[in-house]
């Protein structure tokens, strides 16, 4: 569908031919008219499929109309990371409008994001904490609040933040639209939905499954042995840029420096950096000026990287969702990606569940040249082994395609070959973020 089929203010649509984009991808074509008539909506759908355009879209034409200067609507995300993430969308998509927007989170001074507020943004992008820290001191209201965007709401309910979630939805006007998006559907967000939306749309895309543009392959190896491993596999895959997932922020941290010693352009995106040091990483990972990038499941939140061409799983995710979440950094867009997993004898479940989520058999690889029978080292086994203590958590089964071959997907197959969407260089593009 086209997004001139939609009734978008025609400031919008030349902002989304400006960055080249002129199809819609199912979620904002089943999402984008329902909230442009006012409806609340439920929106599951993975990372990469276009679901902040599907809220940012509509919201920006509705604040086009009515007051300026006062804050009305209000988007709420669980990190940093894709506060700004969403803030790049809305910065381009909201290009020429007037509207203003200020992002509200921790780490950073909170006198730049009371002064946003107060000077007139009609948006917020905010991170729980730091909202209810600033409503709690009194520094602004929600009262003009019209519409609120949950995002991730997974994902906020996996770092606790449900009684957050509670307390700002007190402070609200009784009358406004509430768009609830998330990639997994818990029996809590289920529940909390069902409280607090009016007879809602819910569209749900692809529900957690990982994208059908990437291919899967484990990697069986000895917990001790999976540095040596990354930095050999490392070697084989060119020059595109890496994601490499870990348990913890400080087998992140220590990763990073290894692979840096080894000569490797590598950075850590983890917990214990501040604000300023988690830009940079991401910054440079995006520029190119660092290929790899050591990062934990939270950290990763709100990545925004289309042309990542290679996942590693160092640690086993701790549930299939992480999995979906995770993988979800590569193939978008209509590119393909890799997604490596390296696994050990007590991920066998886990592995398992992964399987069933994808309904196939994932190939098993071994690195040619590496050498398999090298005694692993004592204190990185250790660290591992402390890693992948956590339980991981099964999925429901799903179709079975043969054993590695690579998914065709929605993107391939005739509508590759006619309408050509995002991801193709000469192609008529769909909005993926």
């Amino acid at each position: 569908m086209s997004f001139h089929s939609l009734g978008l203010d025609a400031q919008l649509l030349r902002n989304i031919e400006s960055q080249g984009y002129t199809l819609t991808t199912p979620i904002q074509k089943q999402t984008i008219p329902a909230i442009l008539n006012g409806r609340d909506v439920v929106g599951l759908a993975q990372t990469g499929t276009g679901k902040t355009a599907a809220f940012v879209l509509p919201v920006l034409h509705r604040l086009l109309s009515g007051p300026r200067r006062r804050l009305r609507a209000l988007i709420v995300g669980p990190t940093r990371e894709l506060a700004e993430q969403t803030k790049d969308v809305l910065l381009k998509l909201g290009a020429g409008t007037g509207l203003r927007h200020v992002t509200i989170y921790g780490g950073v001074g909170m006198q730049p994001q009371i002064n946003g507020v107060r000077q007139g943004a009609e948006i917020a992008i905010a991170c729980p904490g730091r909202l209810l820290d600033l409503l709690g001191r009194n520094k602004f209201t929600l009262d003009h609040v019209e519409c609120l965007v949950l995002d991730e709401a997974d994902r906020m309910f996996d770092m606790g933040f449900l009684p957050d979630i509670r307390k700002i939805l007190k402070r609200l006007p009784a009358a406004h639209q509430t768009l609830l998006f998330s990639a997994t559907m818990p029996d809590e967000i289920r529940k909390l939905a069902h409280e607090i939306l009016r007879d809602p749309v819910t569209v749900q895309i692809a529900h957690s499954k990982p994208a059908e543009t990437v291919d899967h392959a484990l990697y069986p190896v000895e917990q001790g042995q999976k540095t040596g491993l990354l930095v050999e596999l490392l070697k084989t895959l060119g020059d595109g840029s890496v994601l490499v997932f870990t348990r913890t922020k400080q087998r992140a941290k220590r990763l990073a420096a290894q692979l840096a010693a080894a000569g490797r352009r590598a950075a850590s995106l983890q917990g214990n950096l501040s604000q300023r040091q988690r830009q940079a990483a991401l910054d440079g990972f995006k520029s190119g000026r660092h290929q790899i990038l050591v990062a934990t499941d939270l950290a990763a939140r709100g990545i925004d990287v289309v042309d990542i061409t290679h996942v590693i799983n160092l640690d086993m995710p701790v549930t299939v969702d992480d999995y979906t979440h995770r993988i979800g950094r590569t193939g978008r867009a209509a590119r393909t990606g890799d997604a490596f997993t390296f696994t050990t004898r007590e991920d066998e479940g886990a592995v398992r569940a992964i399987e069933r989520l994808l309904g196939f058999k994932i190939e098993r690889r071994r690195l040619d040249g590496f050498d398999y029978s090298r005694a692993p080292a004592p204190l990185e086994a250790a660290s591992h082994a402390r890693a992948a203590s956590r339980p991981h958590s099964q999925a429901p089964r799903t179709s079975a395609r043969p054993a590695g071959t690579r998914h065709g997907g929605h993107l391939g197959g005739k509508a590759a070959r006619g309408k050509r969407s995002f991801g193709s260089v000469k192609a008529k593009r769909r909005f993926t973020r």
